[in-house]
């Protein structure tokens, strides 16, 4: 498994798999014990098996061999002098002892007379080859065998029955049951001693043994040492040990530590600052340790809600203190201004009250920010600028001086917020073009448009526009001698570059801000 893949596995799934590998070797030990016991077992009855078989396939060749050998030496001497008796009573002999078992044979002439022996239990079949040795497996009766035909055309044949040739092939000594068969390639194979099945575990060990003649083989079979419950557990318990062992560490692991920090890890994720941890149901026997880092939690939490209320506290006090400040300078801004204009109205000539009534436009510029920062204090969202905006003009217009009294100011602003520092420069910033244009055209009318135009950058383009900012002479020198520095000034302060447009009559600069929607 992937180093990756096992780190995203949860930690109950890691213990489990660490335990099983650890443990997996000790099992197979135990395993590959039992498994070479029921092998040397195997081997034992394979050795009594390969001695039986041997011994059993030697005798039942040496009865076939004998009795064919001597069935075949009374065909030739039966073949060449039909009336030879003597050949005829030596075989006869011979078969005598097994002819009480059912063992026949026969010898007869080219025309199927019979010469010697007696009729054979089984039909006989005519040969395929008759200068061939040919022995039939009868399933159901036993053996059937052709000696190869004589000169003349005489043919002998012997019938040994199933019966007689389990006798022969049975092993001395061997007490297990056994099965024993004569076999041949393709062929039913000839059953001498059955062996039932003990249903589908019975196992057995097979021995062949080729018998030397016409490709037929005998086979033993015995019975391996039986796969009964008592081995089945034997061989499964070492599994059943490692899976246990496995399931239990992992249990233990489960309920002592996983299971009690995932309470735990769920009580943390659901805390709100403020609250305190309250008491978690971590199971019967969870770890001492879990219990006392639960304990350290809930006394941090606590601490934090002490702090969080101190905080809380100290930010109502903060926040009254912000309030009053702020308070007191839209006052004194408003002081200040009333006293510039209880001045301006005492001015002896029209200059001094142009000139007070400028520097009362700035202070009101000044005131404007102060008093709408102070009412979103609160709620600290920013500056409404089209609030502003609209305010300023109202007091440009209020403080322009009487030949000024035809000028418009058309307001186009989108609702929009902007900080403090930058509504302080802006209010400046209109506070001046406004008068620039007014001190060139006094009739003049203005605009003043703010339009989103980028939402992913929060710029504004704030736009002056108005007749009598085109360009001029008049213009011009009022730039050069009193408004451009400050101009100049405030651009810097907003940290952007003004576009005067000469030939439409326009000021326009980019600033911070944000849409109010």
């Amino acid at each position: 498994m992937p180093v990756a893949a096992f780190q995203r596995l949860p930690t109950g799934a890691r213990v489990f798999l660490i335990l099983s590998i650890a443990l997996l070797p000790l099992a197979l030990i135990a395993l590959f014990a039992t498994l070479q016991t029921t092998r040397t077992v195997d081997v034992e009855t394979r050795a009594r098996l390969r001695v039986a078989g041997v011994e059993a396939s030697r005798a039942l060749a040496n009865e076939l061999v004998g009795d064919l050998t001597a069935l075949r030496v009374a065909l030739r001497a039966i073949d060449s002098d039909a009336r030879d008796a003597p050949s005829c009573a030596r075989v006869q002999g011979i078969f005598a002892q097994q002819s009480a078992a059912g063992i026949r044979f026969q010898v007869a002439d080219a025309t199927g007379r019979l010469l010697c022996g007696a009729e054979l239990p089984v039909p006989v079949p005519a040969p395929t080859d008759p200068s061939q040795l040919k022995i039939t497996l009868l399933p159901s009766e036993g053996l059937l065998v052709h000696l190869p035909d004589a000169p003349n055309g005489s043919r002998a044949d012997a019938f040994f029955p199933k019966q007689v040739l389990a006798d022969v092939a049975r092993p001395s000594g061997f007490v297990p049951p056994y099965a024993a068969q004569l076999t041949r390639t393709d062929e039913v194979p000839l059953e001498l001693q059955p062996l039932a099945r003990r249903g589908p575990l019975d196992r057995r060990e097979t021995l062949v043994v080729p018998l030397g003649f016409d490709d037929l083989s005998f086979a033993m079979s015995v019975r391996s040492a039986p796969i009964t419950s008592p081995v089945l557990v034997a061989m499964l318990l070492p599994l059943l040990m490692w899976a246990a062992a496995a399931g239990i560490g992992w249990f233990v692991v489960d309920r002592l530590l996983i299971r009690p920090l995932r309470r735990l890890r769920t009580s943390v994720a659901a805390y709100t600052p403020g609250e305190v941890i309250g008491s978690v149901d971590y199971g019967v026997v969870p770890a001492q340790e879990i219990s006392d880092l639960a304990e350290t939690f809930e006394a941090i939490t606590r601490t934090v809600q002490q702090h969080e209320t101190n905080l809380a506290d100290g930010l109502v006090r903060q926040t009254k203190l912000t309030r009053e400040v702020h308070h007191r300078v839209k006052n004194n801004l408003q002081v200040i201004a009333s006293l510039i204009n209880f001045h301006a109205r005492s001015a002896s000539s029209a200059e001094a009250s142009e000139a007070y009534a400028a520097i009362q436009r700035r202070v009101d510029a000044l005131a404007v920010v102060h008093r709408h920062h102070f009412a979103e204090l609160e709620e600290n969202r920013g500056l409404e600028l089209r609030a502003v905006i609209g305010e300023l003009a109202s007091n440009i217009r209020a403080t322009a001086p009487e030949h000024a009294a035809r000028m418009g100011i058309t307001i186009d602003v989108e609702p929009l917020l902007v900080s403090q520092d930058v509504g302080v420069a802006v209010s400046f910033l209109l506070t001046e073009l406004v008068e620039l244009a007014m001190m060139v055209n006094p009739a003049t009318q203005a605009r003043i448009s703010a339009k989103l135009a980028s939402v992913e950058a929060e710029q504004v383009v704030l736009r002056v526009s108005s007749p009598a900012l085109v360009e001029s002479a008049e213009l011009s020198a009022l730039v050069a001698s009193r408004y451009g520095r400050v101009l100049l000034g405030l651009s810097r302060q907003l940290r952007a570059p003004l576009h005067h447009d000469p030939l439409v009559g326009a000021y326009e600069i980019a600033i911070n801000a944000r849409s109010a929607r």
